[in-house]
C-alpha cells in the first residue's frame, strides 16, 4: 500500500562502521516514523538503532552502527508507525561492504622473461572469510 520503505541497504566502512538507509514510503503520512531493529545469526537478542539519520520532516531515514561484527548474516526488520495508517514492515535488505585497499602490494619483474608476479595480502572485512569471493582489478603502467 505504499507505506513500507524503500530502497534498504546498509554499508559497511572499515570492518566496524555499518550505515543503513532507506526511502520512505510513497504513501505515508507526516507523522509516520520508522524504526530498525537488528539481530545477528543464532542470537535471540534483538537491537534498536541508537543512532538514527532523519530526514526534513525528522523522520528515521537510516541508522548509524558502530562497532559492528556482521558474520555470515544479520537479521533487519524496519517497523513504521503512524496515527491514521498500517505500516507495512520490511525485512529485506542488501548488504555492500567498502573495503581497504589490500595491503604489502609486491611487484616481481623479471627482464630476461617479460614477466611480472604480483601478490598482495586481502583487505580485513567484516563477514567474508573466504579469499575467493574478492574480485581485484589490476592497472599496470609502464613510464
Amino acid at each position: 500500500n505504499g507505506t513500507a520503505i524503500e530502497n534498504f541497504v546498509c554499508v559497511i566502512f572499515n570492518v566496524s562502521f555499518m550505515n543503513c538507509t532507506w526511502h520512505v514510503g510513497r504513501s505515508v503520512t507526516e507523522d509516520t516514523q520508522y524504526f530498525l531493529y537488528w539481530r545477528p545469526p543464532k542470537k535471540e537478542d534483538v537491537t534498536e538503532c541508537q543512532d538514527y539519520i532523519k530526514d526534513n520532516h525528522g523522520r528515521h531515514t537510516g541508522c548509524r552502527f558502530q562497532n559492528v561484527a556482521i558474520e555470515n548474516n544479520a537479521y533487519f526488520l524496519v517497523n513504521g508507525s503512524s496515527k491514521l495508517l498500517l505500516i507495512n514492515s520490511i525485512s529485506d535488505y542488501i548488504i555492500v561492504e567498502k573495503l581497504t585497499p589490500p595491503l604489502n602490494v609486491t611487484v616481481n619483474c623479471t627482464e630476461a622473461s617479460h614477466r611480472c608476479s604480483i601478490w598482495w595480502q586481502p583487505p580485513h572485512t567484516s563477514h567474508v572469510k573466504r579469499k575467493s569471493c574478492f574480485k581485484y582489478e589490476i592497472v599496470i603502467e609502464n613510464k
